[in-house]
């Protein structure tokens, strides 16, 4: 329910550089600073982290991406590299959607999309996502992992995508967990529903997470295990069928983003307020485990 075009290429300028938290390409060494404020996880060393906590994005690390609306899923916005639209503020990572709407009435929507391919890939390991999101219809923040390359198995859907957390936010009380892979196009997802009268998506900061393992892919939200998929398949380039744990044996990277109307939230009306409109990320940690026998 996520993609259908081709993940294209993005673009990286216009942000300034700074040392957030350090990236290596997957099999390097990681030098990480700020390490000691980091949960440390029981069988699982540190791979890389970024805490948002300097004042300028990490853009070493982070690849801003520019898409035209309709790029996927027929959403409505811009993507656009412009600091209005990603910035940090008070130790998050700030993704804001913006409406504007011009003399003729013609209404733009612009928000961020980034991701890590160019400095960060891994293969195996948990991903971890403190995030609050936003209330209000026709808004869809996401963190999710796609493949590093479409080489070995071709476009999406045949490589993979594991979505580790997705609200539509007419409904915050609810969170979505996905993966999709295959062809025909597969998925599997896990739901958790905050219960009546406990803090929802919108209300308070939680923590997202995925344990991906050869042939176990695992997802939690604030230490809640909400899904386990085992079983799953694809095809090379669409034709002849892979070996499982394909396609997730290959590296992947994470993406950071907040879409505007598409085809699964559907548009924005009146009641959407846009200027709280912010997806806030408090860190992203990707751990990886000792011995992937245990």
């Amino acid at each position: 329910m996520k993609k259908g075009l081709v993940y294209a290429a993005a673009l990286l300028f216009g942000l300034t550089l700074t040392g957030c938290g350090a990236a290596k390409n997957e099999g390097e060494e990681i030098m990480n600073v700020n390490t000691e404020t980091v949960t440390e996880i029981e069988g699982y060393d540190l791979f890389w982290h970024d805490e948002f906590d300097g004042e300028k994005l990490d853009t070493k690390t982070w690849t801003v991406e520019a898409h035209k609306p309709g790029f996927v899923n027929h959403e409505l916005q811009e993507y656009v590299i412009n600091k209005d639209n990603i910035f940090l503020r008070d130790g998050n990572l700030v993704i804001k959607a913006i409406k504007t709407v011009a003399d003729n009435g013609a209404v733009k929507y612009t928000s961020g999309r980034m991701n890590t391919n160019y400095a960060m890939t891994f293969l195996y390991g948990k991903v971890v996502v403190r995030a609050k999101v936003p209330k209000g219809r026709g808004l869809w923040p996401a963190a999710w992992m796609m493949p590093a390359s479409n080489a070995e198995y071709g476009q999406w859907p045949l490589g993979g995508e594991i979505d580790i957390m997705e609200v539509v936010c007419h409904d915050t009380k609810t969170a979505y967990s996905t993966i999709h892979y295959g062809l025909p196009h597969s998925s599997q997802q896990g739901i958790l529903k905050i219960p009546e009268g406990e803090a929802d998506f919108s209300e308070a900061f939680h923590e997202f997470s995925v344990e991906w393992e050869p042939g176990e892919i695992r997802f939690y939200i604030d230490d809640k295990h909400i899904y386990t998929a085992t079983e799953w398949f694809t095809k090379n380039h669409g034709q002849v069928p892979a070996k499982f744990p394909a396609p997730f044996d290959k590296p992947f990277h994470i993406i950071l983003n907040m879409a505007v109307g598409g085809d699964w939230p559907g548009s924005p009306d009146d009641s959407t307020d846009f200027d709280n409109a912010e997806y806030l990320v408090d860190y992203v940690r990707v751990y990886q485990k000792k011995d992937l026998s245990q």
